[in-house]
């Protein structure tokens, strides 16, 4: 047996298992991306974003904490349901952030020896958690909305669009401190998209705050409302489906797992390989395990580090770990493509 390590330390570290099957040679490869991220959307250029948001989360909830509250007040004052939307949306980007935070400097905590991966993988509950929380609140403020419509009240236009104009900057200003780190971290990226859209939407309450006192229709406000919560779905959804695939082990977007078994196919002395496998270990990094069968023997340390710096820099797969095989007598248990 050989095995070789290339560790890079930048970022927490991981650990893993290995399967060990009498009769054959077995070579492990570990790899760690060396950049602090180890995904996203294509394989074209690397985009360098700072590694630690955890400052950043923790300015934008303090931020939204107190327009929240300023909302909320200004809200019931002047009967607006758009204004108390908005708040509620933001209530949800508000602990949404605060969870983002704490799965940060979870993260940072290296591997033990009960959780060998370390707690990277607490940003994805952290974004699963924001995608629920947010449209839970929505789906609440939508029936509100719908209730207006038979019960109207009067909205106080002035109020709605002096907060939602304070929003506007609010919002803006915290959306702007994720811009770096969007296309690198599902956690940054949901921060930024729905702070973007909050100062959309602001924008929009802005809009429907002028046409109530122009028009002094009161059914735009439960109207604005709808297209907030509306806007809120849109936006939510994506993040959904991609953090309950990542909490699922599903192949991280941008990986097509059929290009990465044709890579390793091709490889010189792999004659077939099985057991692939290819997964999330948080919002920024991503692992591979594979068993390569190689009737020549063992390929040497050099060819597995070449390896998993071609994974690395082709497919952004950071951490790759493989068992060689040299086709012996005694068949691997986890050949069949089923099993697992």
């Amino acid at each position: 047996m050989s095995v070789t390590h290339t560790h890079h330390d930048h970022g927490p570290r991981q650990g893993h298992g290995h399967h060990d099957h009498a009769g054959h040679d077995h070579g492990h490869s570990h790899a760690h991306d060396d950049h602090g991220h180890g995904r996203s959307h294509g394989h074209g250029h690397h985009h360098h974003a700072p590694t630690d948001f955890g400052p950043r989360f923790a300015l934008g909830a303090l931020l939204n904490i107190g327009f929240v509250a300023a909302e909320a007040v200004y809200g019931v004052l002047g009967h607006s349901l758009a204004l108390l939307a908005d708040a509620g949306h933001n209530l949800g980007d508000v602990l949404g952030l605060l969870a983002a935070f704490a799965a940060a400097t979870l993260a940072k905590r290296g591997p033990s020896q009960r959780y060998t991966y370390g707690l990277g993988s607490t940003s994805m509950l952290a974004a699963l958690f924001n995608a629920v929380l947010l449209l839970v609140i929505t789906g609440g403020v939508a029936w509100e909305a719908i209730r207006r419509f038979f019960s109207p009240e009067p909205v106080g236009g002035v109020t709605v669009m002096a907060v939602a104009a304070v929003g506007i900057l609010i919002n803006g200003a915290t959306a702007l401190m994720f811009v770096s780190g969007r296309k690198d971290d599902l956690n940054v990226r949901a921060a930024f998209q729905h702070m973007l859209g909050d100062a959309l939407v602001a924008a929009g309450v802005v809009v429907a705050g002028g046409l109530i006192l122009l028009t002094r229709f009161v059914w735009i406000d439960p109207v604005v409302s709808l297209v907030v919560s509306a806007i809120i779905v849109w936006g939510t959804w994506g993040t959904l489906k991609e953090s309950l695939d990542m909490v699922l082990h599903a192949v991280p977007p941008g990986i097509d797992p059929d290009k990465v078994r044709g890579f390793l196919a091709e490889c010189p002395g792999v004659e077939t390989l099985h057991d692939l496998h290819i997964w999330p270990t948080s919002t920024t990094e991503t692992a591979l395990t594979a068993h390569l069968v190689m009737p020549s023997g063992h390929p040497g340390d050099a060819m597995l580090a070449e390896l998993c710096h071609e994974l690395k820099h082709r497919f952004r797969i950071g951490h790759a770990t493989f068992q060689v095989e040299t086709g012996g007598i005694v068949a691997c248990s986890l050949e069949p493509e089923n099993r697992v």
